[in-house]
């Protein structure tokens, strides 16, 4: 009878001693302890990216849709049986006989993404005896077969999890493309030069997942200088930074005119650190720094590129320089924005590849000087000593703008302003209780405040609590519908737990 892959696996794999024959002879080493530490950062990031999609109900539906019936038995699969079914097609598309080395890989992602067992470097002696035996590659061949998800397509989809990832136009699609390519390169030392090269390699159409990319890029319809400018200025307080950026434009504006007129300008960088603690609008204040770059003619696109250190670093050598020229091309002509950067020299693993990543960084920053602009955000500390950590950041990022912390009447009118964007008012009684609420939370907030994180927070929270209040009413009028009462705000307690939790 076939085995149901959604069962519980008991024992792991690579853990068993039983598949180790007592009359094994010594053989040369196949792979070395660090080839085992690579592989357990890798397959672990593949598990952090496989628990993010997980959490997408829509997409686990969607994903299952496409699942034969008789192969799930009903159940749900989660995203990595779908990675792991497509790397054992990537596996077998390569022809010829697998070499331990090949089959070792394959064995360590089953065990990682089915078992969350990962072999470690002090294993590697009996690991290398391992794959030499016959019970070895005999189980590993059951695992294949058993793995494979069946579709009910009458066409079998080779690889489902990316198709599916870039037919609803997913963020994730990228990271696991390349995910795929590591396990490729991994196991037979193939190298792709980019994306494209690969996704040809698979066989895959992306032209409408590229397409939409292109469309994201564009700027809004009818978009001005005065619109942007104008969602500058409705943005609550910022006031010091709203008076940097307008300098700014300032600035660009008189360039302009001087070239225009035939005269030298001294070179100008766009390149920016946001200085201040979360939620105080650095992401918002970059969207429309890029959009203005562009209406004033110093950037072509306009666009915005979000990442952070695990979009820009990779686990192992070789895999960081892919990720940041990704990045980089996806910025062209527009802004990279990279939260936390200061993250990036701050590896605790000991190893070098957030500094690898920043000097990669630095020279395409050099070769497209004239058409992107790479905005550095973080805590205020953490953010100087990013920036003083090396000589190139410090002659590349010489303009800084300080975001601080929202006062309690600020963090009012944020939630006032998501009232206003989903239809909902605030009773007299309500809004006591509100203003008292930010003003106990800002005269004691710590370093990690959410400011208008925190206002959304509480904003949510109201809704819900508001759903629970009025659900029982037999008649549900308009002004009911939209009324936030003061018994719907919740107390301090629920506040701080909630974002302990």
């Amino acid at each position: 009878m076939k085995k149901n892959p959604m069962s519980i696996i008991e024992d792991s794999f690579l853990s068993l001693k039983k598949y180790l024959e007592l009359n094994t002879n010594d053989t040369e080493a196949v792979f070395t302890a660090s080839f085992i530490m690579d592989l357990q950062k890798e397959t672990k990031q593949i598990l952090e990216i496989c628990n993010q999609l997980n959490q997408d109900a829509d997409f686990i539906q969607k994903i299952n849709q496409n699942v034969n019936p008789s192969f799930s038995r009903g159940g749900l699969l989660k995203t990595e049986h779908f990675f792991l079914s497509d790397i054992i097609e990537l596996y077998e598309k390569e022809q010829g006989k697998k070499t331990e080395k090949q089959v070792f890989v394959l064995a360590y992602y089953y065990d990682a993404l089915r078992n969350k067992y990962f072999a470690d470097e002090n294993s590697v002696n009996e690991l290398n005896q391992l794959v030499f035996t016959e019970s070895f590659k005999n189980h590993l061949s059951k695992i294949k077969k058993e793995n494979k998800i069946l579709t009910s397509n009458a066409v079998e989809n080779r690889y489902l999890l990316p198709e599916v990832l870039a037919e609803r136009k997913n963020n994730k699609l990228e990271e696991i493309l390349l995910r795929y390519q590591n396990f490729i390169n991994f196991s037979f030392d193939k190298k792709f030069e980019n994306m494209e090269s690969f996704s040809n390699y698979l066989g895959l159409d992306l032209n409408d997942y590229n397409k939409n990319k292109k469309e994201i890029e564009n700027l809004p319809e009818g978009d001005t200088l005065e619109k942007v400018l104008k969602e500058l200025n409705e943005l609550v307080g910022l006031a010091e930074v709203k008076k940097d950026v307008l300098e700014l434009i300032n600035l660009l504006e008189i360039q302009k005119k001087r070239s225009e007129q035939g005269l030298k300008n001294v070179e100008i960088t766009l390149h920016t650190v946001f200085l201040g603690p979360p939620g105080t609008g650095k992401t918002s204040v970059a969207r429309l720094l890029s959009r203005i770059f562009k209406h004033l003619d110093f950037l072509s696109k306009g666009q915005i590129f979000e990442t952070d250190r695990e979009g820009l670093v990779a686990g192992y050598v070789g895999q960081t320089a892919t990720k940041v020229n990704n990045a980089v091309e996806s910025s062209l002509g527009g802004v990279l924005f990279i939260d936390e950067a200061y993250a990036l020299t701050q590896n605790t693993l000991g190893s070098d590849y957030g500094s690898e990543a920043v000097n990669i960084l630095l020279k395409r920053m050099e070769d497209n000087r004239k058409n992107l602009a790479v905005v550095v955000a973080g805590y205020t500390e953490p953010m100087k000593i990013f920036i003083e950590s090396n000589p190139g950041l410090r002659s590349r990022f010489n303009r800084y703008f300080y975001f601080k912390d929202f006062t309690s009447d600020q963090l009012y009118a944020i939630f006032e302003s998501f009232c206003l964007k989903s239809d909902f008012t605030i009773s007299d009684e309500a809004k006591e209780k509100l203003t008292d609420t930010f003003e106990l939370l800002y005269r004691n907030k710590t370093e990690s405040f959410g400011n208008a994180r925190l206002a959304r927070n509480i904003f949510e929270k109201c809704v819900q609590n508001q759903a629970n209040r009025i659900i029982t009413l037999k008649e549900l009028s308009n002004d009911t519908l939209k009324m936030l009462t003061d018994d719907d705000i919740p107390e301090l307690n629920e506040i701080e737990y909630n974002f302990e939790s």
